[in-house]
């Protein structure tokens, strides 16, 4: 076999070993040590995995992770995810699938502060759900609006994801954080306007809460709005004012959190520490899944198979758009995993 036959095999080996629900950083990390055994050696093998684990964790640029994470969970333990999801619903949740719409803005809200889809479903799902479930809301809509929702925090700045993105393909960090809002404040609406016409098509589905009157609606966005704003612009504010990098940023952001939660006097001791053992549990996981990716492509590159994949792409006599629509299919399909 070929290098680049058995590049191609490894791709297939990794969706069988996915479909057989095997965590995804040990599949690309066994997947990758093996096929760059097979390739090289295994003592290339052990010196690359070694390397390329160390220089992973030992990562300055990563340091924003685990800092943007435990914002997340800062505000979490500090109540801040609950007035935010209480601003939502008390606006809009005597419209029609109001507590689903009020989960998708609660949802984009605090994507804004942790920038972490973790945190965001773990939060959101621990709010959310017992009200939609109160309120009699068909569980297959108020458990998809939570999933789907959660996944705005990739695209609304600051996000972890395109914090990976941007030091993977050594692209700027703050243009992609520019690039992510109106795309994901768009995702926001579709998401609402799916939820809303399910609702019209299907009351049943998502009954309205009770009316609010204007003063507590007012209120309530002051109490949960503010805090989002100032956090948002603690981080996005001087990001992209050139004040600090997107590393110091991530420092910047959760100490403007921390700040806020003590101010508010409801962050407790060990709610502080149980923030700092799930930061730590959720950035171990990713930067494990980071390390194991990185070692899956160093396989790949010495295969040679990304590069006659690209000359193969190049070869196909097709316009410009058509080839872009192929590279966006395969990241949809790639999604679904």
């Amino acid at each position: 076999m070929t290098s680049i036959q058995i590049g191609l095999l490894s791709i297939l080996v990794i969706f069988i070993l996915l479909f057989l629900r095997m965590p995804v950083a040990y599949v690309m990390l066994v997947v990758g040590m093996s096929g760059f055994a097979i390739v090289r050696t295994p003592e290339a093998m052990f010196s690359i995995s070694a390397q390329t684990i160390y220089n992973t964790f030992a990562s300055y640029s990563l340091i924003v992770v685990p800092l943007f994470v435990w914002m997340g969970f800062i505000a979490f333990y500090s109540g801040i995810s609950s007035r935010i999801y209480d601003a939502a619903y008390k606006v809009m949740g005597s419209m029609k699938a109001g507590l689903a719409l009020a989960t998708i803005g609660a949802c984009t809200a605090f994507g804004a502060i942790c920038g972490s889809t973790t945190a965001t479903a773990a939060t959101m799902s621990a709010v959310a759900l017992p009200e939609m479930k109160k309120y009699n809301y068909n569980r297959s809509l108020s458990t998809a609006t939570v999933a789907s929702a959660s996944i705005l925090g990739v695209m609304i700045p600051p996000s972890v994801i395109f914090i990976l993105y941007g030091i993977s393909a050594q692209q700027s960090i703050r243009q992609l954080f520019l690039a992510g809002i109106f795309p994901g404040l768009l995702l926001m609406v579709l998401f609402m306007l799916v939820a809303y016409l399910q609702a019209l098509h299907n009351p049943k589905l998502a009954p309205p809460g009770p009316q609010v009157p204007w003063t507590e609606k007012i209120r309530a966005m002051m109490s949960g709005g503010v805090e989002v704003l100032i956090i948002f612009i603690a981080v996005m504010g001087g990001l992209f004012a050139g004040i600090f990098t997107p590393s110091e940023a991530g420092a910047v952001g959760a100490f403007a959190t921390l700040v806020v939660a003590l101010v508010r006097r409801q962050l407790k001791w060990q709610g502080f520490l149980d923030s700092l053992r799930d930061s730590v549990r959720v950035s171990a996981m990713i930067m494990f899944l980071v390390a194991a990716a990185a070692i899956y492509g160093r396989f790949l590159a010495v295969t040679g198979l990304p590069g006659g994949l690209a000359q193969w792409a190049v070869a196909l006599p097709l316009p410009p758009v058509a080839i872009m629509a192929i590279i966006l299919f395969i990241y949809l399909v790639l999604g679904f995993l």
